[in-house]
Formats: C-alpha cells, sequence, structure tokens
C-alpha cells in the first residue's frame, strides 16, 4: 500500500501541512523540523503523487537549463549536476544552448519563447546588471557584476584563483605566468585576474605585465601561446584560466622536452573530468558543482513567494593537487 503524507505526519509527529511544506520544498519550515520530516519519508519510503501535485499546482515539474554551448566541457559537467540534483527533487531538466547570443538570452530572462517549464537556470554570457527578469522564475549562475536584482549563484573566483597561485608560490615558483588574461567571460577573467595578483602581492613578488599572456580560453588557442610565448618569458609556474587551456599547456611543454612539474608547474580552473586523465594529471580549482546546482534550484523554488527578496548565493570550490604541481 502506497505510503500517504498523513502516514508520515504520524510518525514524525507533525501536521499533514507540515509534511506538503517539505514535500514541496516551501521555505517556511525550520531546519530541524524538516529533518525529522525527511527522515519520516526516508523511514516510510513515501513517493509523491506527482501528477496530483502537477495538477494541483499548476506547475510543470520540470526547470530549463540553459548554457552557452557544450563545446566546453564544463558546461556538461555542470549540466550533469543540475539534472542530478533535480531528479533528487522529482524534477525534470530541459536543457538547451543559447550559444551567448544576447537576443537569446533576453528572451529567456523575460521568459518568452518557448519557455513552458517552471523557471530558468541560465549560465549567460551577454546580459548584464541592468537586465530584468520577467514574472518567470529564472536563476543566473556564473559571475555577475554587483549590483544586480536577479537571483545568483557564484563561485569565489578571485579567492580561488588567490588559492591556485599561493599554491604554486609555496612550491618555490616565483615567475608565474597567467594564461587568458583579458580574454573569456569578462567577470570571470577580472576576478581571477584580482586574485592572482593578490597572491602575488601577498608574498612579495612583484607583478610582471609581461607575464600576463592573452588568448582564448581553448586548448588550441593556449597551446599556441605557449608555443610563441615560452622561450621569452621562461616562467617556471603557470596559472591557466580554465583547464582546456591548461590541458594546451601540457601539450605545448611536452612538445618542446619540458619537465611538468619538474621545471614548470601547471594549474586550471574547472575540474573538468580530461584534468585527471591527462599525462601528468592536472592540478586545478574544482567549484563544487552539486553546491551550485542546489542553491540554483532552492532560489527557483523560492522565487514562488512573492515576498522573494534577489539573492546571491556564493558556491564554495577546492582545490585538486595533481601531478602536474606536485614537486
Amino acid at each position: 500500500m502506497a505510503v500517504s503524507m498523513s502516514d508520515v505526519a504520524r510518525h514524525a509527529g507533525v501536521s499533514q501541512r507540515t509534511v506538503s511544506n517539505v514535500v514541496n520544498n516551501y521555505v517556511h519550515v525550520s531546519p530541524a523540523t524538516r529533518a525529522r520530516v525527511q527522515a519520516s519519508l526516508d523511514a516510510l519510503g513515501y513517493r509523491p503523487n506527482t501528477a496530483a501535485r502537477r495538477l494541483r499546482t499548476g506547475r510543470t515539474g520540470t526547470v530549463t537549463l540553459a548554457v552557452p554551448s557544450f563545446r566546453e566541457r564544463y558546461f556538461a559537467d555542470l549540466a550533469e549536476a543540475v539534472v542530478g540534483a533535480a531528479r533528487d527533487r522529482g524534477t525534470t531538466v530541459l536543457v538547451e544552448t543559447t550559444g551567448g547570443d544576447r537576443d537569446t538570452e533576453l528572451e529567456l530572462l523575460r521568459g518568452g519563447g518557448d519557455v513552458l517549464t517552471d523557471g530558468v537556470i541560465m549560465s549567460a554570457v551577454s546580459l548584464g546588471r541592468d537586465d530584468q527578469r520577467g514574472a518567470h522564475p529564472v536563476v543566473l549562475i556564473g559571475d555577475r557584476e554587483p549590483g544586480s536584482t536577479i537571483d545568483h549563484v557564484g563561485i569565489k573566483n578571485r579567492e580561488a584563483a588567490q588559492a591556485a597561485v599561493t599554491h604554486l608560490l609555496g612550491t618555490g615558483r616565483r615567475r608565474i605566468l597567467l594564461l587568458g588574461a583579458n580574454r573569456g567571460p569578462k567577470r570571470s577573467y577580472q576576478l581571477r585576474r584580482q586574485g592572482y595578483q593578490a597572491a602575488l602581492k601577498k608574498h612579495g613578488t612583484a607583478l610582471e605585465p609581461e607575464l600576463l599572456v592573452a588568448c582564448d580560453w581553448t586548448t588550441t588557442a593556449a597551446a599556441a601561446a605557449i608555443a610563441r610565448t615560452f622561450e621569452t618569458l621562461r616562467p617556471d609556474g603557470i596559472f591557466a584560466m580554465n583547464d582546456s587551456a591548461a590541458l594546451g599547456v601540457l601539450q605545448a611543454l611536452h612538445r618542446r622536452g619540458v619537465d611538468v612539474p619538474k621545471d614548470v608547474s601547471v594549474i586550471g580552473f574547472d575540474d573538468i573530468v580530461e584534468s585527471s586523465l591527462s599525462t601528468p594529471t592536472l592540478s586545478t580549482v574544482a567549484p563544487l558543482l552539486g553546491d551550485i546546482a542546489a542553491s540554483a534550484l532552492d532560489l527557483l523554488a523560492e522565487q514562488v513567494d512573492e515576498q522573494h527578496v534577489p539573492q546571491h548565493r556564493m558556491a564554495g570550490y577546492e582545490l585538486r593537487i595533481r601531478e602536474s604541481s606536485t614537486r
């Protein structure tokens, strides 16, 4: 026999309404009560009647995830995290790509086009802080300029970049090249460059402008940039703006017979799957994608409340130290 909400309410010692609030992920439940109800849900094996709930609430049980493209592996990993977190909540994710096109992003932001889901989670490239969403729930993922009034989940880019460069400095590196400067998503490269500079300053290492090397954040562009500049600059450490660029660094250095990490230490950013499969394996900054996904889904749910105030939440990160920077 199917377990009902009233069964769960009796087991947890709460009202059926409280159980409903927990099942529907409403925010006005204390953490202790939510935990008690969730324990009863798990113990009894409760499964919500999603068809009935959707008829009752007028909600579809689906959300849209919009990313620029899947050419960058990071967005595939992000999509996997969002799909997994949504599945745990009984929600289905529809995924689409925007190509970074401003008109497409604006249409999604304002709830137009073919948006037939309960909300949109979007990694936007072209939206600015003055762009406003419509009535449709929207959460933006990534770096945003201060002053934006749209719910947003980001990572601590400046702090994470500082930690990555501090790691290189801690292994004795002093001529640390920043690869991908002034390219890529504007706010991301600004924050990561600030973190790079902050680490140098804290350790009393002078900033050498020639070590800020511009290139696109792709494997091919990064490999070409290193081939073009390495002999002149002779860095002993390289912080690449993302893992795709860092993998290009490893390729270029291998072709030149440069030993990594004996001669040059390398660290990237994103912790894409390939970073643990390269030779040598790549040290990197790992954004906690599960935290990003959960926070974005939470914010979508909270926008149902008319009193909701837009929030900016920051997910954590971890340094994954592997062979490319271990001396």
